[in-house]
C-alpha cells in the first residue's frame, strides 16, 4: 500500500504538492488537526527529496505554501462583504492573489534546501548509507537528517522573511499548530519562529519512521517528547487573592451595525449594561478596539457618559480614533479637512479624565490605509475599514502606567490592538516590561475562522513573554489568556456577554522575553550549522 502511494505521489508531484498544502491547512484553528499538519509537511519533504531539479523544487514547495494559505486565509473574503466601496466578488480573488504571493516563502525553503544539498560546500558522500546518506541524490529513497536540519533552518528563515518583508503577513506561524502537543511551550525560549522549525522536525522524524530508520526518527522525537512533557506539566502561576478586578465586555455587535448612526445609542447602551455596576473594589474595565465613535480628547461629553459607568478607582479601556485636521483654502475661507487618524486605546477615569492612550502601530495595509491611493481610488477600490483618510502609525509598544488605586503600584499595561498581536517579538516594551498586555479587537469581519486563529496568536504572545493577555472583541473571541498561554475564560463567537475575574500573574521574563528573534536567529545557526557538520563528518 505504501509504495502504491508512493508510485502514485512520484506520478502527480505537483497535485500531491496541492493535496498536501491544503491537507496541512487544517491543522489551524478551528480544526486544530495537528497531526495532518505533520504528515502533510512529511509529505512535502519527500516530494522536495525527488525533485529532478532546482526548478521543481521551488514549484513543489511554492504549490503546497498557495494552498496552504488559500484554505488558512479563506476568512479575508469575509471582510469584502462589509464594505460597499469594495466590490464584494473581490473577497476570493484577493485570498488567491495573497496565497500566491506567500507560496514564494515556502518555496524559497524548498528550493534552498535542494539546492544547498547539491553545492558543493555539501559534498556528496563516496558510498551512502542507506539509514544517514545525506543529500538526496543520488540515493532519493531516504529522508536524512542533514536535509531536514536544512530545511527547518531555511523555513525559519523565510517564515521570519514572510512576517516582516513589505510591511509583512505573519499570520498563522507553522509553530500555532504545536499549542494542543504542549511542544509550544519551548516558544518560552526560541519564539514562535523558533517553534516553526521544531514542527519541520517533528513531520521528518514522521517521515523517518515511515521509511524505517527509527535511529534517527527517535533522535529527532526524543527531545520534542520531552518538551512535550514539559508543556503539560509546567504549572501557570496561580491568581492572587488581592488581584485586580477585569471586566472583559463583549457586545455582539456585527459589523453590519457598528457604523451605523441609528445603532449609536443601543451599540452604547449594550457596552454599559454589559459593564456592570460599581463595586468598592477597583475594577479595570475593557471594551473593544474601536468601541465608540467618539473623539475622546475632543468630546467632554461622551467621556462624562462613560466615566458614569465607572465607580471610585475604576479605569475603562476602550477603542476610539483620534482624529487629525489641516487647514484647507476654500471659496477663499479657511476651513479643517481631515487628515488622518490613529486607532487609539484610550484609558478613562471616573472624573472624566483621560490618563492615558496607545495608538496602533502596525496598520493593516488595504484594511487601515490605502496603499498607491492615487492609483487605487480611481478604480473603485477603497480601503475596508470605511472613511476617507488613512489611518496614520503610532510609535509602537508601550508600557502605559495604572494607577496606585488598583492595589499594585507599579501596575503597567502593555496594548496590542488587533493584528499587531501576530508579530512575534515586537509586542512589548521591553525596557519597560508590562505587567499585562491589552489586545482589543475587531474581528467581527473575519468569518469563523479568523477569530479563532487570532486567539491562538494571543496564547503564543502570552507563552512567549510569560505575561497574560487580555482579549476584548465585539462579537468574539474574548479571552482572559494566562502567562503559560492557556485560556483561562473565554466567550466564544456572536454572543454577547462578560467575563469577570481576577488579573492572572505575570511569570519572571522568559528567555524570549530578554532576547527576542535573536534566540529564533540562534536556532536557525545552530541548525544550519549542525547540517554542516553532520554532512562533512560523513563524506
Amino acid at each position: 500500500m505504501q509504495s502504491l502511494i508512493a508510485r502514485h505521489v512520484r506520478s502527480w508531484p505537483r497535485l500531491a504538492a496541492l493535496l498536501a498544502g491544503l491537507l496541512s491547512a487544517t491543522g489551524f484553528a478551528p480544526l486544530n488537526l495537528w497531526p495532518v499538519t505533520l504528515a502533510s509537511l512529511a509529505l512535502l519533504i519527500h516530494l522536495v527529496q525527488h525533485a529532478p531539479d532546482r526548478r521543481a523544487a521551488f514549484t513543489r514547495g511554492w504549490l503546497f505554501g498557495v494552498a496552504h494559505f488559500t484554505l488558512g486565509l479563506n476568512w479575508i473574503a469575509h471582510a469584502f462583504t462589509f464594505q460597499d466601496s469594495m466590490p464584494h466578488w473581490l473577497g476570493y480573488p484577493a485570498v488567491a492573489l495573497l496565497s500566491l504571493y506567500l507560496g514564494i516563502y515556502p518555496g524559497l525553503a524548498t528550493l534552498g534546501t535542494w539546492w544547498i544539498t547539491h553545492h558543493p560546500v555539501f559534498p556528496r558522500r563516496r558510498e551512502p548509507s542507506p539509514a544517514l546518506s545525506s543529500g538526496f541524490p543520488p540515493s532519493r529513497e531516504h529522508a536524512t537528517p542533514t536535509s531536514l536540519l536544512l530545511f527547518a533552518a531555511l523555513w525559519l528563515a523565510t517564515e521570519y522573511c514572510r512576517a516582516t518583508l513589505f510591511t509583512g503577513f505573519a499570520w498563522n506561524p507553522l509553530g500555532v499548530t504545536l499549542l494542543p502537543t504542549g511542544i509550544a511551550i519551548a516558544a518560552t525560549l526560541i519564539g514562535t519562529y523558533g517553534l516553526g522549525a521544531l514542527t519541520i522536525l517533528a513531520a521528518g522524524a514522521l517521515l523517518l519512521a515511515l521509511q524505517r530508520h527509527y535511529r534517527p526518527a527517535a533522535a529527532l522525537a526524543a527531545p520534542l517528547a520531552l518538551l512535550a512533557l514539559w508543556g503539560h506539566l509546567a504549572p501557570a502561576p496561580p491568581t492572587p487573592p488581592g488581584a485586580p478586578r477585569v471586566r472583559i465586555v463583549q457586545p455582539n455587535i456585527g459589523q453590519d451595525q457598528k457604523y451605523s448612526v441609528e445603532n449609536e445609542v443601543a451599540n452604547f447602551r449594550k457596552l454599559a449594561a454589559l459593564s456592570g455596576q460599581p463595586r468598592p473594589a477597583p475594577r479595570l474595565v475593557f471594551w473593544p478596539e474601536a468601541a465608540i465613535p467618539a473623539y475622546l480628547d475632543m468630546e467632554p461629553g461622551w467621556r462624562a457618559r462613560l466615566a458614569s459607568l465607572l465607580g471610585p478607582g475604576d479605569l475603562l479601556m476602550t477603542g476610539a480614533d483620534k482624529v487629525y485636521f489641516k487647514p484647507v483654502e476654500q471659496d477663499g475661507f479657511i476651513t479643517q479637512k481631515l487628515a488622518g487618524a490613529n486607532n487609539s486605546v484610550w484609558i478613562v477615569t471616573p472624573d472624566a479624565q483621560l490618563l492615558g492612550r496607545y495608538s496602533k502601530a502596525h496598520l493593516v495595509p488595504y484594511g487601515e490605509y490605502l496603499p498607491m491611493r492615487n492609483i487605487l481610488t480611481p478604480l473603485g477600490l477603497s480601503r475596508l475599514v470605511p472613511g476617507d483618510a488613512d489611518f496614520w502609525p503610532g510609535p509602537g509598544p508601550q508600557s502605559l502606567p495604572l494607577p496606585a488605586t488598583l492595589g499594585r503600584p507599579d501596575l503597567k499595561m502593555g496594548v496590542q490592538i488587533c493584528y499587531e498581536i501576530i508579530f512575534s517579538g515586537q509586542v512589548i516594551d521591553r525596557a519597560n516590561r508590562p505587567a499585562f498586555l491589552f489586545n482589543p479587537s475587531n474581528d467581527a469581519w473575519f468569518g469563523s475562522w479568523g477569530p479563532v486563529q487570532h486567539l491562538a496568536q494571543a496564547r503564543l504572545r502570552a507563552l512567549e513573554e510569560g505575561i497574560p493577555v487580555i482579549r476584548s472583541t465585539p462579537t468574539g473571541v474574548s479571552a482572559i489568556i494566562d502567562a503559560r498561554g492557556h485560556v483561562v475564560h473565554a466567550l466564544g463567537l456572536n454572543r454577547a456577554g462578560f467575563l469577570d475575574s481576577g488579573l492572572p500573574s505575570a511569570l519572571p521574563p522568559t528567555l524570549f522575553a530578554r532576547l527576542g528573534n535573536w534566540a529564533s536567529f540562534a536556532v536557525m545557526a545552530l541548525l544550519a550549522g549542525l547540517a554542516l557538520a553532520l554532512r562533512r563528518a560523513r563524506s
